[in-house]
């Protein structure tokens, strides 16, 4: 019997976009891969493609260990839970869960998707859950690569469904001629799945971003072009944010962090770290590519 003799390598949030992308990226390209999810039959789908599936929830840290036992690497993705009061709490709490399950399986390495602004201490609304979750891996003492993403591409759909309607597309960003830089989930998971397959010793930070920034504007632009139907930007006045996201499934704290997360991004506290040294990969996918996908 011939031992096969492939690396194996454990993908979380599956059912999310990046970690989507980086387990059909590793499975494209011959890899052995083992799913993390909630329940079986979300994994399914995975199982066809030769997956391997492991059920797990974060909060159950024995769950996790056992998911990323004999494995050669992991991608991690903690997804926010944005409805509950204690998500910042929760956020911490799964952080280190994941943390006590990489250290107990001793994992030779692991890629976790982080955020631009995960290093500053405060003022980065959501953000500051990226930077509970870095915290806690670092004190691992694994090898460990952040990706601090960009502004994702797909955040715009929500408000370009809007605007494919009314003709106006809402901007929490400001003002509507900067450019930002932003990143297809699609690249995050590629460029993640890249990431696992190299070697490196200690923390490692790599920057990830898409081709080119873009403004509110390009957006209103692109609909424009996609769509045949004049969008005009329009800035959210900052006193409208939060009726603007209540009754959307989010919870008042989540929506004061939304807030802080913006203004932080409107201010440039939350961006690429103005450390050189820090390594800055970018992705091949255009937001006009993006908008074109979007179903609206």
């Amino acid at each position: 019997m011939m031992m096969d003799n492939k690396k194996l390598y454990v993908v979380t949030g599956v059912s999310g976009r990046t970690g989507a992308s980086a387990a059909n990226t590793l499975l494209n390209a011959g890899e052995r891969v083992r799913v993390v999810v909630r329940d079986e039959e979300k994994g399914n789908a995975w199982s066809d493609r030769g997956a391997e599936i492991s059920i797990a929830d974060f909060n159950d840290t024995e769950a996790i260990f056992n998911a990323l036992s004999d494995a050669d690497g992991a991608y991690i993705v903690s997804p926010p839970q944005y409805s509950l009061d204690n998500l910042f709490e929760q956020a911490d709490t799964i952080a280190l869960s994941i943390a006590n399950a990489a250290k107990k399986a001793q994992i030779p390495k692991l890629v976790v998707l982080s955020s631009i602004g995960a290093e500053q201490l405060s003022g980065t609304g959501w953000i500051g859950m990226n930077h509970s979750l870095e915290q806690h891996l670092i004190q691992t003492g694994l090898p460990v690569t952040f990706l601090r993403a960009a502004y994702f591409m797909e955040n715009w759909a929500p408000l370009a469904k809007l605007a494919t309607t009314q003709g106006e597309l809402p901007s929490f960003l400001n003002p509507l001629n900067k450019k930002f830089p932003m990143i297809a989930t699609e690249d995050i998971g590629r460029l993640a799945a890249e990431a696992l397959c190299e070697t490196w010793d200690g923390i490692r930070i790599i920057e990830l971003e898409g081709p080119a920034p873009y403004s509110p504007n390009d957006v209103g632009e692109y609909l424009t072009h996609s769509y045949g139907k004049a969008i005009q930007p329009i800035l959210i006045p900052e006193s409208h944010w939060f009726k603007s996201m209540s009754g959307l499934g989010f919870s008042s704290p989540a929506i004061t962090g939304f807030i802080q997360m913006t203004q932080g991004l409107n201010s440039e506290h939350v961006a690429f770290n103005k450390n050189s040294n820090i390594e800055r990969r970018q992705g091949s996918i255009t937001l006009d590519t993006v908008i074109k996908s979007m179903n609206l």
